[in-house]
């Protein structure tokens, strides 16, 4: 995708400085800046503290640390250590564990002084292989929007309600649940998003909104509790949300808040849809609810705020009282009951076991 003209993915390897680099989303939407990441601690951070974020992203860059990490060392007790460093950062997105998974499985096998070559090529391909999943899940959820668009009157743009940020900045490039409207706006299709602000840590109103600008679709940014209101009063013709993991037979967890809107869209016969990578699918996991773990983050994520002032300065103010404590779940579980498709690179899924094992047989 686009940047003030240019085209950025939001992690690549810098071939004339040798480093990964990674657009640092802690400072948007008031800055835009790049980062190197060159040290497993460097790495280790940049997923725990949010430089980058979004499951597919996160995968792809516990990938690069890995590599770099193998460079570095290629003995087996080097990556083994390297793996449960990454792996810790981050307990919920499932891709984490996939890819760090896929890097030590490739090279393990491996001469020692092939390993750092091997590392590296497998580290692009993965985030080479999020940009193809990414584009046709755009492609299935295109043929979704194409079949309610033509049902609108004329001038009446497809409504599309989002939560957190799955687009292009959670991915290596398109987004999960963004790249249907992305694919839609370049065929023509009249759209409109209601971006969630997304608290804590305001996904939405900071990235998604960010994105949208920055491609030129019309939105508007609502506070997360509006969207019952609109979907109840039928400004929303769907509901399109990501997933940080998703079990065998279908349950979605995603950014808290995603379980409620599921509800409304339920309660109002408004088809709610999953962009699915499928290395979010936890192929392990059965039952969300009582299975995948949720992490718990800091609770000043929810007692503060990040902003920019009058002035142009960024800063960040407390919105909550001294000595009042917050509880910061970041993460709940959408049944699989709630969930009108699945949309996979590989076409539309229900969300139900037999669906997708029928869709992924070779990982069923």
């Amino acid at each position: 995708m686009k940047v003030n003209g240019v085209s950025y993915r939001s992690i690549w390897f810098n071939t004339d400085s040798q480093t990964v680099e990674i657009i640092d989303q802690r400072w948007l939407p008031h800055e835009f800046r790049v980062v190197p990441l060159v040290s497993r601690d460097d790495f280790a951070t940049a997923i725990r503290d949010m430089w980058v974020r979004g499951a597919p992203l996160i995968g792809a860059t516990a990938a690069f640390g890995m590599a770099a990490e193998i460079a570095r060392d290629p003995s087996d007790a080097h990556i083994a250590e390297a793996w449960e460093v990454l792996h810790e950062t981050r307990p919920t997105a499932i891709n984490l564990r996939w890819a760090l998974d896929r890097m030590r499985a490739h090279v393990t096998p491996l001469p020692l002084d092939a390993r750092a070559a091997a590392a590296h090529a497998l580290a692009l391909e993965i985030a080479d292989e999020d940009v193809e999943i990414n584009a046709a899940i755009g492609r299935n959820g295109l043929d979704l929007i194409k079949k309610v668009a033509a049902e609108k009157p004329a001038g009446d743009p497809v409504k599309v309600l989002t939560h957190c940020n799955a687009g292009w900045l959670a991915t290596v490039d398109w987004g999960t649940a963004t790249s249907p409207v992305y694919h839609a706006v370049e065929a023509g299709i009249d759209m409109h998003v209601w971006v969630d602000e997304t608290r804590p840590r305001n996904q939405g109103a900071g990235l998604t909104a960010w994105e949208m600008n920055s491609h030129g679709v019309s939105h508007k940014v609502i506070v997360d509790n509006a969207g019952g209101h609109l979907i109840q009063h039928g400004d929303v013709d769907l509901v399109i949300v990501g997933t940080d993991r998703t079990t065998a037979r279908g349950d979605v967890c995603n950014k808290i808040g995603t379980y409620l809107k599921a509800l409304a869209a339920y309660d109002n016969d408004v088809p709610f849809y999953v962009a699915l990578p499928s290395p979010t699918i936890d192929w392990t996991v059965s039952d969300g609810l009582r299975e995948i773990p949720i992490e718990e983050r800091a609770g000043e994520e929810v007692t503060k705020v990040w902003g920019k002032t009058e002035a142009g300065d960024v800063l960040q103010v407390q919105v909550t009282p001294d000595g009042s404590p917050a509880a910061n779940p970041a993460f709940d579980v959408t049944p699989a009951r709630l969930v009108t498709g699945l949309i996979t690179e590989r076409g539309v899924s229900a969300a139900s076991a037999e669906s997708l094992a029928a869709m992924f047989p070779e990982k069923a």
